[in-house]
């Protein structure tokens, strides 16, 4: 779902501007024959909180449409709760869009290598720059300690009914419906590298978002996932030389989203490659120095 997580470290009008671009970018794929295909569509629904929150407007409700304080008849649905927010966002269900993103990546002159690697190093004799998108494996890759896994556990529910996206202002519990699927969400647990599901942490994850949205009581073919989200204080976006004796090694760093990622990946995609064509530009220039 295209809802921002607030970066602590980030200033609030860079992380609009990538969510911005982000919206903009996939509203595009949304509007066209490409939509299906890439997993992308649009969905209404309601963000709801137990308190009032202190900025009733977000700063990223001018970015999604229609945005709006929810009415009281609408938050007679929600008993339990005071407040709540009413807009359109784009939701974008992962595993259709990331084979798009490698269809078009190879249409348009791009290779995929399958390999691992312990050191950056062991790039350089074939690649010039390095984009290093490793997310939680920078912590071993680029000795980054800052960035740390979350682990979030979600059901996917067969429950075609479900239209309209709930979402708990403290974004613990969620209720998110995609092309094929609902999800429902889930958990947040700092430094917890566990992949395998937890059936107590699924039954509470089921409860919650019954209180919600009780007909998914009748919801089928609940399968648990495990995730580890890439987390840190602010993404880590920017450019690095590396050195090794007289060699050097330019990388752009691209990575530490956490569970915000694809509410934000173009508008970081679009940074990282200004920052390559930096690095392009430096390269270039040395080599043509080398020639004189």
């Amino acid at each position: 779902m295209l809802i921002p997580h607030i970066f602590p470290d980030t200033p609030v009008h860079q992380q609009k501007q990538w969510f911005r671009e982000t919206f903009d970018y996939l509203s595009g794929i949304c509007n066209s024959s490409q939509a299906s295909e890439a997993g992308i569509h649009l969905v209404s629904g309601w963000q709801i909180f137990k308190t009032i929150p202190e900025k009733k407007t977000p700063f990223w409700s001018d970015v999604v449409l229609g945005f709006r304080s929810m009415t009281e008849k609408e938050m007679k649905k929600f008993p339990q709760h005071k407040f709540g927010q009413a807009f359109t966002t784009l939701k974008c269900d992962c595993p259709p869009y990331l084979l798009w993103l490698e269809k078009r990546l190879k249409e348009n002159g791009g290779y995929v290598h399958v390999r691992k690697i312990e050191d950056l190093w062991e790039l350089h004799s074939d690649y010039d720059i390095i984009v290093n998108c490793s997310g939680i494996g920078s912590r071993k890759l680029m000795r980054d300690r800052e960035i740390h896994p979350i682990r979030g556990q979600v059901l996917k529910v067969h429950a075609p009914w479900i239209k309209h996206f709930i979402r708990d202002g403290d974004g613990l519990t969620y209720i998110y419906p995609g092309i094929h699927d609902v999800t429902l969400g889930g958990t947040r647990q700092k430094d917890n590298w566990n992949l395998s599901p937890d059936p107590s942490t699924s039954k509470g994850i089921f409860d919650r978002c019954c209180a919600l949205e009780p007909s998914l009581h009748t919801a089928q073919d609940v399968k648990a996932r495990v995730g580890l989200r890439p987390s840190r204080s602010s993404v880590r976006l920017q450019k690095e030389i590396l050195v090794r004796g007289s060699e050097k090694l330019p990388v752009v760093n691209n990575y530490g989203h956490g569970s915000g990622g694809f509410s934000v990946h173009q508008g970081t995609a679009k940074e990282a490659t200004r920052l390559i064509k930096e690095c392009i530009a430096v390269l270039e220039m040395s080599r043509c120095k080398a020639k004189l």
